[in-house]
């Protein structure tokens, strides 16, 4: 029946070949109970996955009922595993998200038996091992004896006519082991059963037949067939068969296993599905709402200039060019001639050249300011005085504002900290690229851009007549209860057209704690649900509220015995010293937006008064702190460090002046350090003379060994590969590498020599040691230390003064004009012009007009930010597609030993291919179907709002149904374009290296 002739098994591991097995010839009977016994790695393994097909013999022959196997094919393998083979592991390879009966059934599935049948048979080869009563268990609540016997099960279900048992009892207690052999003992008496093993009692006790193995060469053979026996093996008397069906996999099959896989990772599966829905719905919603824009930008354009007043900033970026190249603007090269044909336009040349002429300008927003007060003073009721319905500035202050929590805890109110915090903590994500970005956008757009997202305080609009509010912040918001500020220590607290407040500014409030959010996060990253049931506040619980503002200059506090400022901020008790002393400020106001304000300005959920502001720059310029840093231009009083001059700007005389005023203006313990400082630093002369001498002589190999060394020290590499990075080096290079590696180690081993010698003399002593040896300095050497042993502060005199809160009333950093109308934000614009012509260049403004450029050609830019957002949207899709290729990958990964086990019973390589694309195919279906009803679905508050906003009864938004099937298709279809590399590389997989895979 079975037969193998000189059969060798070779592995090649670079130039070494390992002979696994050298000659093996063995014939089995029909049915026998055959052990092979062994040391480890004598070869048992490895014939006897030659045996059951899993891997491939280097030569010889295997004869199967009198058929070479030698010009097999991979299919002709799989149909032998299934039909002819069971296979019983040691580690009984179940895969866990099946149920036992169907772990039994799975065999019978890739041949193609019909449900009912499979079923039945399936359930008698459970009952034939005592599990009848088992069938709906899954591996993970079953003893090991029982998962072996599920095993055995899955071995017999498709009545092979071998048995491979390949250390069935390793993981088995001995009573166990026994009703394991006893059941393949039982097995052996009609079929061939091979079993690999370690215990050679239970071989003797249990097998027919027992072979020896020994450094792949069969040593002993209790049992070999007789000469009688002989002619069966040649072909004689073979029982021929009909040729069987090539086992296959149906992609039902194929389509269940995925999906009950995807089933027991429930929540990376709604992850990665609601991921790749974004891009869907994205591309959806601008579909859907594409068709109503161009009507409700019309209707909104006079609304925009209250949200988009006409910025002037300190620092601007100049994105005009940029916005018109988006717009469609540009050069007109290649333009059209009259001749027939198609011409090309050099739109992309136009886009990059206007990135890269993006020019960063600083405006004098002072003289500015003096020019439009003058201008409107000299005619009150002129034009511009009429254009202009309100003045907003900006400065650069740092208003931390700190409240109370329900249990008296100190609370900073700034929603962004936390958010930043929160995503950090909970959602496990990098911030730099946020804050980069944020920044980024920050300095291109400014204020221009609306203060919305993470600004909590917003400062409200004053009027032009002297009101502390404006009429017209005014006429877009109800009063709810209280009353508009009429001082700087009160404030409004700014809910939506519903009454509400979300999650984050309840938390600055101190309605809400910081464990609270953090559990929300929490619940929202791990795919949980929270108690969403709406919170009730009075308007008298909100009213009276107080928060405190602790300024950067109140901060500080000198210490009367070091003379140095302390920062109470650092401790819990300064904290709390500073937020009782503080500026307080109380909610006089409960506003909303009225129902007919299509945009409001105010997008903090707290809005301050301008007095708040001016009485907060007046209380910083009185403060100590800053009026002792302006007393101390050249002291940074914070560090007790004087700031450097930039030596760029210095000569050698100027610096070695410099040093010998710092050394005179030290104490004995300064000059102390200083004098160890300047022992530890050759001079130029000396170093230059130290690395001559120590690099005279040097060849090339000292020197690659003498950076190897160095660089192993530092670098996890190897020497090898470390020397082969330093042979590549050209002489010039290698040589200036090797001069800084000895300039170090010369400086560090002066160092240690002026620590050692200078241990333990008296500070005194060393600062005259100081006194004396400063006469002999030369001007180089002084200008030298100056550089390198004097200690500066690491901040500048400018930026300290920013630091600690200092702003002049008069130079703001930012305007905003506020216009009634689009032709009064003409009239600004002409005086701004106008200004511009009378200055020299460098005092001109320059600004961005965002709603102008914008509003210039509102018709054709709609449809141009359609195709943009779809082409970026679209980019998401393609980003989606990859990561739900990684996690396919990773899933492969997941799923290594099932793959094993699949290829072991049968399975082909499309089989396992068509596993993991069924995956992607749901995957991508879930996407589709949950991005076009998540859009289906918004469409409905998206119409309601529109509705509301504009009462425009024409503009509905909605989704065509044969582009949402489009779009699942596309969904579909990406999706598995995405799983193609990861399933190819699962069905690529070593059925044996799979099986031994963890």
């Amino acid at each position: 029946m079975l037969q193998l002739k000189e059969i060798r098994k070779n592995y090649e591991e670079g130039d070494h070949v390992v002979r696994a097995l050298r000659g093996i010839s063995l014939q089995f009977r029909k049915s026998e109970f055959v052990s092979i016994l062994g040391p480890s790695g004598c070869g048992k393994t490895t014939l006897l996955n030659i045996i059951g097909g899993l891997d491939r013999y280097t030569q010889g022959d295997l004869i199967i009922g009198g058929k070479s196997t030698r010009d097999f094919k991979d299919r002709d393998w799989d149909a032998y595993r299934n039909y002819t083979v069971g296979f019983v592991f040691q580690s009984y390879h179940l895969i866990p998200h099946q149920s036992v009966l169907q772990n039994v059934e799975l065999a019978l599935t890739l041949s193609g038996v019909p449900r009912q049948e499979r079923r039945r048979r399936a359930k008698e080869a459970l009952e034939q091992v005592g599990l009848g009563d088992q069938l709906r268990k899954r591996p993970g609540q079953m003893s090991g004896g029982q998962m072996q016997r599920v095993a055995i099960a899955r071995a017999l279900v498709n009545n092979p006519e071998i048995i491979l048992a390949d250390e069935p009892t390793g993981a088995l207690d001995t009573e166990t082991s026994q009703q394991v052999m006893e059941i393949l003992k039982e097995i052996s008496k009609e079929r061939l059963v091979i079993m690999v093993t370690h215990n050679p009692e239970l071989a003797h006790q249990y097998s027919t037949r027992i072979i020896n193995m020994l450094d792949g060469q069969v040593t002993h053979d209790s049992n070999p067939p007789t000469p009688e026996e002989l002619p069966a093996f040649t072909g004689e008397g073979i029982r021929k068969k009909g040729r069987k069906k090539l086992p296959s996999m149906s992609f039902a099959t194929a389509f269940l296993l995925s999906l009950k896989n995807l089933f027991t990772k429930k929540g990376r599966t709604a992850l990665t599905a609601f991921a790749g829905s974004i891009g869907i719905i994205g591309i959806a919603l601008i579909f859907a709402i594409s068709q109503g824009t161009n009507t409700y930008i019309s209707s909104v354009q006079e609304d925009t200039l209250t949200a988009y007043p006409l910025t002037l900033e300190a620092t601007t970026v100049d994105l005009g060019m940029l916005i018109e190249t988006f717009m469609g603007g540009g050069s007109e090269d290649g333009a059209q001639t009259g001749e027939e044909g198609v011409y090309s336009q050099s739109r992309l040349f136009d886009m990059i050249n206007a990135l890269n002429n993006l020019e960063t300008t600083e405006n004098d927003l002072k003289s500015f300011n003096q020019y439009l007060h003058d201008t409107m003073e000299k005619d009150p009721n002129g034009a511009l005085r009429q254009a202009i319905t309100g003045i907003q500035y900006t400065y650069n202050l740092d208003m931390q504002v700190y409240t109370k929590t329900e249990n008296g805890e100190v609370l900073i109110s700034d929603t962004q900290e936390l958010l930043m915090d929160a995503i950090r903590e909970n959602m496990g994500m990098d911030m730099s690229g946020m804050l980069q970005m944020q920044e980024t956008m920050s300095q291109a757009f400014g204020s221009a851009m609306p203060q919305g997202g993470m600004n909590l305080w917003a400062q409200m609009l004053s009027g032009m007549d002297g009101e502390m509010i404006s009429p017209v912040l005014k006429n877009q918001y109800n009063l709810l209860s209280g009353s508009w500020p009429d001082a700087y220590d009160e404030i409004v607290l700014v809910v939506d057209e519903n009454h509400r407040l979300d999650d984050l500014t309840l938390y600055a409030l101190g309605l809400k704690t910081r464990e609270e959010i953090n559990e929300i996060f929490s619940a929202a990253a791990e795919g949980e649900t929270v108690d969403t049931t709406a919170q009730h506040w009075s308007y008298e619980e909100l009213l009276g509220r107080e928060f405190r503002v602790v300024l950067s200059s109140d901060c500080y506090i000198v210490d009367e015995d070091s003379g140095a400022y302390m920062d109470l901020r650092l401790t819990d008790a300064g904290l709390r010293y500073l937020y009782d002393n503080g500026i307080p400020l109380k909610v006089s106001g409960i506003i909303c937006p009225k129902e007919d304000a299509s945009t409001t300005m105010l997008s903090g959920a707290i809005g301050y008064t301008e007095a708040l502001t001016e009485h907060i720059i007046a209380h910083s310029q009185d403060s100590p702190v800053i009026q002792a840093q302006m007393e101390n231009p050249e002291k940074d009083i914070l560090t007790g460090l004087p700031f450097r001059e930039e030596s760029g700007t210095l000569t050698e005389a100027q610096m070695a002046d410099l040093f010998r005023e710092r050394v005179a203006s030290m104490n004995t313990q300064e000059k102390a350090q200083t004098y160890i400082k300047i022992q530890s630093t050759p001079t130029h002369v000396q170093l230059e003379e130290m690395i001559t001498a120590q690099m005279e002589g040097v060849n090339r190999e000292q020197m690659q060994k003498a950076l190897v060394e160095a660089m192993e020290q530092q670098m996890s590499m190897s020497a090898d590969e470390l020397m082969g990075y330093v042979e590549a080096m050209e002489d010039t290079e290698l040589v200036e590498l090797y001069r800084n590696l000895v300039e170090q180690q010369i400086r560090l081993s002066m160092a240690a020599q002026a620590q050692q010698q200078l241990t333990g003399v008296e500070p005194e002593q060393l600062a005259k040691l100081l006194d004396g040896a400063m006469e002999g300095y030369t001007q180089e050497q002084c200008a030298q230390y100056y550089e390198e042993v004097l200690t500066f502060s690491q901040s500048t005199y400018e930026e300290n003064l920013t630091k600690l809160g200092y702003v002049q009333l008069d130079d703001p950093s930012g305007i905003h004009l506020y216009a009634s109308s689009f032709e009064s934000k003409d009239v600004i614009e002409e005086t701004i012009a106008q200004y511009n012509s009378g200055v020299e260049e460098l005092k001109q403004i320059r600004y961005t007009d965002y709603v102008g450029l914008i509003m210039d050609s509102v018709t054709t830019i709609i449809d141009a930010i359609t195709y943009v957002l779809v082409a970026f949207v679209s980019i998401s899709l393609v980003v989606s597609s990859i990561m739900i290729g990684v996690i396919t990958l990773i899933s492969v990964q997941e799923r290594t030993r099932e793959i094993g086990i699949l290829r072991a019973i049968g399975a082909s390589k499309r089989n396992v291919s068509s596993m993991f694309n069924a995956e992607t195919v749901i995957i991508g279906f879930i996407s589709g179907v949950l991005g076009v009803g998540v859009t289906c679905l918004l469409c409905i508050p998206i119409n309601a709002l529109i509705g509301k906003l504009t009462n425009i009864t024409g503009l509905r938004v909605f989704l065509p149904w044969q582009v949402g099937a489009i779009l699942i298709a596309i969904s579909v279809g990406l999706t598995l374009l995405a799983g193609i590399i990861p399933s190819r590389s699962a069905a690529r997989k070593d059925p044996v290296v799979a099986l031994r895979t963890e």
